[in-house]
């Protein structure tokens, strides 16, 4: 038997985030940097906790107006701050809430930043580290981040994507380039399914590359978010696959 742990990146203003979060293992919740803020954290934390969804961090660069998915020029010690500064703020809400943060999952151009850089991977495993050991690194696979969590002895999960084209090396393709959403769920279903059980996926280039697969991701801000999760649920359940949280994945 399979297990996966399903995840969407919420807190982020979209309309179904009520709809997707009973259906999902794993919350990935905007800390007000890229999108979100005060209430919306509270809210989100509310809908995981009354529906039993694990959730966690999703920091990323204080950048609402290209929705943190601009690269900026920024240093490895604004990172750590940055990093640290959104896991207290989320943090502090989900404590007054009575639950816990599962896990950490860095947002758009800085996700893809630190899946290439080394300096910057470590800025955000150090925050984590130094502010809570205990929580899961959700990180690209084969990227910088997974060998950064290794280095700073953080539990660490491989996220892949349903709803994005990879390059050969394994990293995402860019949004601005032709042909980097998956937007057939069909196509969809069909190489996350590989991705799981055969740990191959094809680059946009068309060869096949090596994956690791402990979550799978699909972006809640997408037009098709809650059509693409339940069609995910369905696949899974006819591959013998089983949902399951973080924790459950990667003990």
């Amino acid at each position: 038997m399979y297990k996966i742990d399903l995840n969407s990146d919420l807190g982020e203003g979209a309309l179904f985030d009520a709809d997707i979060i009973p259906l999902i293992t794993g919350a990935n919740i905007a800390c007000g940097f890229h999108a979100g803020d005060s209430d919306l954290i509270a809210e989100t934390v509310k809908l995981c906790k009354d529906n039993g969804t694990a959730f966690g961090a999703h920091p990323g660069y204080p950048d609402k107006e290209n929705f943190g998915r601009t690269n900026m020029d920024v240093t490895p010690e604004q990172v750590y701050n940055f990093t640290l500064y959104q896991l207290g703020a989320i943090a502090a809400v989900a404590c007054a809430q009575g639950v816990k943060l599962q896990h950490v999952k860095p947002h758009g151009a800085m996700y893809n930043a630190a899946a290439k850089n080394p300096a910057l991977a470590d800025a955000i495993a150090k925050a984590i580290h130094d502010f809570d050991s205990s929580l899961i690194f959700l990180a690209l696979s084969g990227s910088e981040m997974v060998n950064s969590a290794k280095k700073y002895g953080l539990k660490y999960a491989c996220e892949i994507f349903a709803d994005r084209a990879y390059e050969v090396d394994g990293t995402l393709r860019a949004r601005t380039k032709e042909g980097s959403m998956i937007t057939d769920e069909n196509e969809a279903k069909a190489r996350v399914i590989r991705m799981i059980r055969e740990g191959k996926v094809r680059a946009y280039t068309g060869e096949d590359i090596s994956i690791e697969a402990h979550s799978v991701c699909v972006h809640g801000d997408g037009p098709k978010a809650l059509a693409f999760v339940k069609a995910l649920r369905e696949e899974f359940a006819l591959n013998g696959i089983e949902t399951a949280s973080l924790s459950e994945v990667v003990k």
